[in-house]
């Protein structure tokens, strides 16, 4: 519509000084078709809706100023050059998306009426089709204009619905996922741990009863506890390792591990080690690759990015982890509150708090995104 609204003025300009050279050579004319062109760039800069915030009508008053004086310059315009006329077609869907419907039909009649006597004006005879083109052309831009929004509203409620639906299937899929492994834990330290603990008790309560008496069998109780106790831990241990990232499995390193990850198709995922790799803890090597797996998923979800970057640095008293992607970034800075409305970031956070890290994000939106998670490597008091 911008593109059309210039393309007609243009040749209004052009009809005015070439075509008819017996309407009125004031230099007015032309400095009305500067400001009008000029009022019309500064359109998208006014804004047209109420700011969703505070409510204010601020900007909705604005919008309505600056399209009177739109409309104002057009009308003197055609007043003085009845060429102008057919700019009024931009400005029929420009009124459209400014004022309620039933002002904006008012507007739209008005400006056709204006249309009709500047074609009037402009014609030497007398022709029906002057009085019927400019309304079928202004009812034909109002029917488009009702239709495209009609179609758009329909479209932001499904796009909202599907949203809200993602949002439910993927909170249930969670419910699930957690309620179906507190279950798995449970039956596994029922069946064995559990079962383990309460064998012990039993055979040292039996030893204690028995100890002045029949020492022999108190020690063989006690026996039988030891024994019991050491394949506790094992499946004590087995939990932890199945609980672990298969990753870290087989003596793998945590630089072995992130070096493996990969984010997709489409998307290079280089890695870098800086400094002298010293021993982690397992909770921290384990925290480490979730956080880098969590944000080469977001990097392939989100951002568009063809490259990701992972840096492990040892730096003496901590490691650092640094994921960068070359992808459109964040719309806002990446806080606690604004990161709530995700899942990946505040689990993140959960797990570098944990072990007495800090998370940071730096983003800048069309320049990427960096995520730093820093942990100390001397366990905090």
């Amino acid at each position: 519509m911008h593109t059309a609204f210039f393309l007609l003025l243009g040749a209004s300009v052009a009809r005015f000084l070439l075509r008819h050279p017996g309407e009125p050579r004031t230099p007015w004319v032309i400095a009305l078709g500067i400001a009008l062109a000029l009022l019309h760039v500064l359109g998208p800069a006014v804004g047209g809706t109420t700011a969703p915030t505070t409510g204010t009508p601020a900007p909705t008053l604005r919008r309505r100023l600056w399209l009177g004086l739109v409309v104002t310059t057009w009308v003197v315009l055609v007043v003085l050059a009845p060429s102008f006329a057919w700019c009024a077609v931009p400005l029929f869907f420009t009124a459209l998306r400014t004022l309620p419907p039933r002002a904006a039909v008012a507007l739209v009649t008005v400006l056709t009426v204006f249309v009709v006597a500047a074609q009037l004006k402009l014609s030497t005879a007398f022709d029906p089709n002057l009085l019927l083109a400019p309304p079928a052309i202004a009812a034909l831009a109002t029917a488009v204009f009702v239709h495209m929004e009609r179609q758009a509203q329909a479209q932001r409620a499904l796009i909202d619905d599907l949203i809200r639906t993602r949002r439910e299937l993927a909170a249930t899929e969670r419910r699930e996922g957690t309620l179906a492994e507190r279950q798995r834990l449970s039956m596994e330290i029922h069946d064995t741990l559990a079962q383990h603990l309460s064998s012990q008790q039993m055979l040292l309560q039996a030893a204690d009863r028995t100890w002045d008496t029949d020492p022999a069998t108190a020690r063989a109780h006690v026996r039988t506890a030891t024994g019991i106790a050491a394949r506790g831990l094992a499946e004590a241990r087995r939990l932890v390792h199945d609980l672990a990232p298969p990753e870290l499995d087989n003596g793998a390193g945590l630089a072995d591990a992130l070096r493996a990850l990969d984010a997709g198709p489409g998307i290079e995922v280089r890695f870098h080690l800086e400094g002298t790799p010293a021993p982690l803890p397992d909770r921290a090597e384990s925290a480490l690759l979730r956080i880098a797996q969590g944000a080469l998923a977001n990097i392939r979800e989100h951002s568009g990015a063809r490259t990701a970057a992972l840096t492990l640095s040892f730096l003496g008293d901590q490691v650092v982890l640094d994921i960068a992607d070359d992808g459109s970034g964040l719309t806002a800075p990446a806080t606690p509150s604004a990161a709530d409305r995700g899942h990946g970031l505040p689990a993140m956070r959960a797990r570098v708090r944990q072990l007495g890290g800090t998370l940071t994000i730096e983003s800048t939106p069309g320049e990427g995104t960096v995520l730093s998670a820093s942990i100390p490597l001397e366990p905090t008091g």
